[in-house]
């Protein structure tokens, strides 16, 4: 398992970057949640370009019959950020980014504490809204789970997009294996996994730890007594994972273990092995790589999994693109001023195509329309490249 060594240099947010990567980094000491400064001016994410306005709602999951792996003792326990369509004009504040705290310790273990003021970092601006009133309808579900050591916040603008379009989408933190996530009760909770995770099969048995939260969380959504006050809006029959790093990855065990999930996306992550033993069935899955996940024989490349896929396939790669350039961080760094020479694609234009081809695939797989985009290159995305080494 390769494993990201910070730097304390104060560079981009994604400089951090290596091929397909479990980032690590040491727990950071857990403190109360302060609350986000809203005097603060922070980054402002891309407006999603859908026909729907999104609102947001928070939900706490407990899962009583798991004792939590990393902590060794209590229930196991999900935050998740539902976003979904809503009517325009509806709802109250913008939904906050996260806590003050929350940025703190996640900009220290990226060893950039005291080159971003967390303040403005949490202040960070999307454009989905509380008690937003939903447009009422069925909407496949699509799960999104975060890198190792980053939280939900991370996916921001990609939900965002994704509900815009017609989609429920859940973005999920996975107890201790984040820098930092706030929890009710006044608990912001650390990395424990960091450093457990390290060495031989690590990667493997996060992945399969977030498989199983997984299955927990559709059983909470979609079950007979679910825990969302807004689960009609849900189709189960219509259900998505995709993630970035470690989160992308969990895809594939996750379908293998649960037959609800019918596609799949993994954004730069590195893929557990052996591949499942029972494959997945043939369904969807969508590799969407930066640019140093081309084909090779790197340790962690996606040659050797891609063969086994017996179903639907891309894999695409975005030229000027590092690690996190499928999350929120491009944007950010940008508008904060930080540099970033290896990654020399915009933040603007990365968020813009990592929505083109997500979308499209879920478009495709989830509600049946036509993407040619996912056909091959297109002249207006030249970043954008497909391989095919089989």
């Amino acid at each position: 398992m390769q494993i990201r060594h910070r730097t304390a240099a104060a560079v981009a947010l994604l400089a951090l970057s290596l091929p397909l990567p479990l980032a690590g980094a040491s727990a950071a000491r857990a403190a109360p949640a302060a609350a986000q400064d809203t005097r603060v001016s922070g980054p402002e994410l891309p407006r999603p370009t859908g026909r729907f306005a999104v609102g947001q709602e928070d939900l706490h999951l407990v899962d009583r019959s798991r004792t939590d792996p990393w902590a060794h003792s209590g229930p196991r326990e999900l935050m998740v950020t539902l976003r979904y369509p809503a009517e325009r004009g509806t709802g109250g504040a913008p939904a906050p980014y996260m806590s003050t705290e929350e940025a703190r310790l996640i900009l220290a273990d990226h060893g950039l504490d005291g080159a971003v003021d967390p303040a403005a970092y949490a202040a960070t601006r999307g454009h989905a809204r509380t008690a937003a009133r939903p447009v009422q309808g069925r909407y496949p579900l699509v799960v999104l789970s975060p890198g190792f050591t980053v939280p939900r916040a991370t996916l921001s603008s990609l939900a965002e997009e994704i509900a815009s379009r017609g989609y429920v989408v859940a973005a999920v933190d996975h107890a201790y294996e984040s820098a930092a996530t706030a929890f009710p009760g006044g608990r912001v909770l650390t990395c424990l996994a960091c450093e457990q995770a390290e060495g031989p099969g690590g990667r493997e048995a996060v992945t399969e730890v977030r498989a199983r939260d997984t299955s927990f969380l559709l059983d909470r959504l979609t079950g007979r007594h679910p825990a969302w006050q807004r689960a009609g809006l849900i189709d189960p029959t219509r259900i998505a994972m995709a993630g970035h790093s470690i989160g992308g990855a969990s895809a594939l065990p996750a379908m293998a273990a649960d037959q609800r999930i019918r596609a799949g996306i993994d954004m730069d992550g590195t893929l557990p092995e052996p591949y499942p033993a029972a494959g997945i069935g043939g369904r969807p899955f969508l590799l969407l790589g930066s640019a140093a996940s081309v084909p090779g024989d790197t340790p962690g490349n996606w040659a050797g999994p891609w063969r086994h896929f017996d179903g639907w396939k891309r894999w695409i790669t975005l030229d000027g693109s590092d690690h996190f350039g499928f999350t929120d961080f491009p944007v950010q760094r940008d508008q904060l001023g930080l540099p970033h020479p290896e990654a020399p694609l915009p933040g603007a234009r990365a968020v813009e195509l990592t929505r083109r081809y997500v979308s499209a695939f879920l478009d495709r797989h989830l509600k049946g329309q036509d993407r040619p985009v996912l056909d091959g290159p297109s002249a207006d995305a030249p970043e954008a490249r497909f391989h095919d080494p089989s």
